[in-house]
C-alpha cells in the first residue's frame, strides 16, 4: 500500500522513538505497538499488549489477500480508512441475555463466516460473543475499554487459544483497536507476499 506519511507523523514517532526504545521487537509487532502507542499517547501500551510475531504475520498475510475486516462498533470502523469494514451494529436488537454489540457479532459472522479479521475495541461483551462462535478468525483484534468485562474478556481471548492482539489492562477503546488493524494495513507486503 502506497502511503505518504505526513510530518507532523513522522516527527510524533520520532518523539515516541526518543523516549522508547522498540528496536528490539520483530518487524510486525513493533509496528503494532508503534501504532498504538501514537495513536493513544501512552507509553505503556509497550508493557500491556500481548501479541505473537507468527500470528501477526499469518493476519498480515490474509489481510492483504483480502479477508475482510469486521468491526464492533463504527467508530473502530471509522479509525480504519483504507479497508471497508463490515460493521452490523445498526441492524442488531438487545434480546435477553443478549446485548446488541454480541448480536452485531453474530449477524456479522453470518455475513462473513470464517477467516475474518475481528477488530473490537468497545464492547466486552461483543468480543466475549465472538469466543462463543466457530469464527476460525485470521486474527481477533480484542482490546474493549472499561472496567466491566474488558480485562475478563481479553484473558478469555487469550486462553482460547486464537490468534489475537490484546492487553492485559482495562485500556483500549475504538482508536488503539483500529490503529492495530492500521499497523498491519500499512506495514510492507514482502515480495514473496504480494498476492
Amino acid at each position: 500500500m502506497d502511503r505518504v506519511v505526513h510530518p507532523i507523523e513522522e516527527e510524533s514517532y520520532r518523539r515516541l522513538r526518543a523516549r522508547l526504545d522498540t528496536s528490539h521487537f520483530p518487524p510486525l509487532t513493533r509496528a503494532v505497538v508503534e501504532r498504538v502507542i501514537h495513536s493513544a499517547a501512552d507509553l505503556e501500551y509497550a508493557s500491556d499488549l500481548v501479541l505473537d510475531e507468527g500470528e501477526l504475520a499469518k493476519a498480515h498475510t490474509a489481510l492483504h489477500a483480502g479477508a475482510p475486516v469486521v468491526v464492533d462498533v463504527e467508530m473502530v470502523g471509522a479509525g480504519i480508512t483504507r479497508r471497508e469494514t463490515v460493521c452490523r451494529l445498526r441492524d442488531a436488537v438487545a434480546g435477553p441475555g443478549l446485548t446488541r454489540s454480541a448480536h452485531a457479532i453474530r449477524l456479522a459472522y453470518e455475513q462473513v463466516g470464517p477467516g475474518a479479521l475481528w477488530v473490537i475495541g468497545n464492547a466486552p461483551t461483543a468480543l466475549e460473543e465472538l469466543l462463543t462462535l466457530d469464527a476460525a478468525p485470521a486474527l481477533v483484534i480484542g482490546l474493549p475499554v472499561g472496567f466491566v468485562g474488558a480485562v475478563e474478556s481479553k484473558a478469555a481471548l487469550r486462553e482460547s487459544g486464537l490468534p489475537a492482539v490484546s492487553n492485559v489492562s482495562e485500556k483500549g477503546g475504538s482508536a488503539v483497536a483500529a490503529a492495530a488493524l492500521n499497523a498491519l494495513l500499512y506495514h510492507p507486503v514482502p515480495t514473496e507476499e504480494k498476492p
